[in-house]
């Protein structure tokens, strides 16, 4: 499996079988995801920096029988949003029904969190979480591989409640996202914050992760993932 960053919160998970993009983001984020391929889309809520489906191309499908060995056929995206048990290209996702903020939506509304099963894995996408986690969502997470985790604050989890988000989930990958960089048009605390928390310096980013069950290990560590230019 490959993790890719396009920017905020929208990652490219590509697997064997299927590839995914998580919470894609507008221009208006600062970023530009351009047209990236998708079988799978997954969106935590409605806002314009994690629902922005329109540039997402289709994967291209090889030919059926019967069909010109030059034909190309494409086929949509499915869109996942919401809560629900979801497989697709055997692709096992659940979506666990979360909050925006601390007041059980009353300030920013509903966000739903991703458990994502992909070759032989589990990952788990926060989307915009704005609160600690309850026991029972730490329940429904436990065993994690991978854990894309906001950092940013202001309109999601600040460093301190991120920090505590991971140490109850214990993930193996901590990939931190929804932060302030360069190219960030979005009010946001910056990436060093949470790296303080975690005694972490001198931290290189990665323009890529490649994850297989062979080299993951027992040890937590946070993988930062570095954008487009």
């Amino acid at each position: 499996m490959e993790i890719t960053w396009l920017g905020h919160s929208c990652f490219r998970i590509k697997g064997k079988e299927a590839t995914l993009i998580t919470d894609p983001c507008s221009p208006e984020t600062g970023y530009n995801i351009n047209s990236p391929q998708a079988d799978i889309v997954t969106v935590s809520h409605d806002h314009r920096g994690h629902n922005y489906i329109a540039p997402i191309e289709p994967v291209p499908v090889p030919p059926l029988r019967g069909i010109a060995p030059d034909a190309i056929i494409y086929a949509r995206p499915k869109l996942i949003h919401g809560p629900g048990e979801y497989e697709i290209a055997n692709v096992l996702i659940t979506g666990i029904p979360a909050f925006h903020d601390s007041e059980e939506g009353g300030q920013r509304g509903k966000n739903c969190v991703y458990s994502i099963e992909i070759d032989g894995m589990t990952l788990c996408h926060l989307g915009d979480i704005g609160h600690s986690l309850s026991s029972g969502l730490v329940d429904s997470l436990s065993g994690l591989d991978v854990l894309f985790l906001p950092v940013g604050g202001n309109s999601t989890i600040n460093a301190v409640t991120a920090v505590e988000i991971l140490r109850a989930l214990e993930p193996k990958i901590i990939i931190p996202m929804h932060y302030l960089t360069e190219k960030s048009a979005v009010n946001l605390e910056p990436l060093d914050r949470f790296l303080s928390h975690m005694a972490l310096k001198d931290v290189v980013p990665v323009n890529r992760l490649s994850v297989t069950r062979s080299n993951l290990t027992d040890q937590n560590r946070v993988v930062v993932m570095d954008y487009p230019r």
